[in-house]
């Protein structure tokens, strides 16, 4: 599964480190790097993110006060030169506490852990997933972030999958979920849903163009895979005059 993380620390040098470190690891992506953790709240806001490299010495907001905010925080992995908050940081909750300069092993037990943390809670969170909509039925409900959210069919644009994730755009808003592509489009009606490429499944209604192999809904132009290419244009041709 995908590892999506971020990194706040004010020196350059660690933030190069992480990412040196990150790159050698394929499943684990660093969608951003921060030097201050005000400037990530925005960020976090707005992106499901499954795990934060937060430094704790920092002159605008220690990283400990700034976990502290954070109603629903990822896993964070504190990153620091001092050992003197280690207690304080598995009193939240941490991850892990990993004391500067550390090796690429000691980086990588992190990752594993955070691994093996969010598989058990995608298991725990598919096994709660038994909501299946009747036929016919105008909309289905999606939990995450703690919350459980009603999504009517006809606000949906199209699904994007993210490994283990997919994430559901909508007319006005997102919606990151642990959900399989599998999964989503049994539960999609299959008139009004299709799936254009292994990571995306469109709703036909959105449509605006198509040109060559992409498709176009509002301004954004998603690729129809060599696979679904054939399946695609045979379904769109039957509804051609």
């Amino acid at each position: 599964m995908e590892i999506r993380a971020i990194i706040i620390d004010d020196e350059p040098l660690a933030r190069n480190v992480i990412l040196q470190y990150a790159n050698k690891i394929s499943f684990l992506s660093i969608l951003k790097s921060f030097e201050d953790p005000v400037q990530a709240l925005e960020f976090l806001n707005k992106e499901e993110i499954d795990l934060i490299f937060l430094d704790i010495n920092m002159p605008v907001l220690s990283g400990i006060s700034f976990l502290k905010t954070l109603k629903n925080p990822p896993l964070v992995a504190f990153t620091t030169a001092y050992t003197e908050y280690a207690l304080e940081s598995y009193e939240l909750n941490a991850l892990d506490y990993l004391k500067k300069p550390f090796s690429f092993e000691r980086f990588l037990k992190t990752i594993h852990k955070a691994s093996d943390s969010l598989q058990s809670k995608n298991t725990a969170t598919a096994i709660q997933y038994n909501y299946e909509p009747a036929k016919g039925a105008e909309f289905t409900y999606i939990k995450a972030n703690k919350k459980t959210y009603k999504v009517n069919f006809k606000d949906i644009l199209f699904i994007e999958g993210l490994g283990d994730y997919i994430k559901v755009h909508l007319e006005k808003q997102h919606i990151v979920t642990n959900l399989t592509m599998k999964k989503i489009q049994e539960i999609l009606p299959s008139n009004d849903f299709y799936r254009i490429h292994k990571s995306f499944i469109i709703s036909v209604n959105k449509i605006e163009v198509i040109e060559g192999n992409l498709v176009q809904i509002k301004d954004i132009k998603l690729p129809i895979g060599n696979s679904y290419r054939q399946d695609f244009f045979a379904i769109i041709n039957k509804e051609l005059p």
